[in-house]
């Protein structure tokens, strides 16, 4: 497992934990990469996804609200809704990594995490979120 799927992965336990929590992110983010051991470049690309989605977490609402056509944000399995803002923010705002990456990256997150229907449903919005942003 390559070190940006392993910060993906962070970055995904951290959002997770913060959706329903006031915590400190930064705190949270220092708990969960001591815990799995992560090294400073994991750790630091982790903190560049979490915060960007924190930054940017209405924005990355609101393109996933146009083009998740028969699911609202809050109707989503909480895993697959962060493993989205993720990609979107890497896709649509970051934009340093290939799109084709970053929806590769988020269908195994999903796969992992959330089960095999999980990577489909994640492709599906992926897909027309590239769409919409080339």
């Amino acid at each position: 497992m390559g070190k940006r799927h392993q910060a993906r992965e962070l970055a995904l336990k951290v959002l997770f934990q913060l959706e329903s929590s006031g915590d400190d992110p930064e705190e949270v983010l220092r708990y969960h990469a001591a815990e799995g051991a992560a090294t400073s470049d994991v750790a630091h690309f982790a903190g560049e996804l979490v915060r960007g989605v924190i930054a940017n977490r209405d924005k990355l609402d609101g393109i996933l609200s146009e083009t998740s056509e028969h699911w609202k944000l809050d109707q989503m399995a909480k895993v697959d809704r962060i493993v989205l803002r993720i990609a979107v923010y890497e896709i649509a705002i970051d934009r340093h990594v290939p799109t084709k990456a970053a929806i590769n990256e988020s269908i195994e997150l999903a796969k992992t995490f959330s089960g095999e229907e999980a990577g489909r449903f994640v492709n599906g919005i992926l897909g027309r979120v590239a769409a919409s942003v080339t």
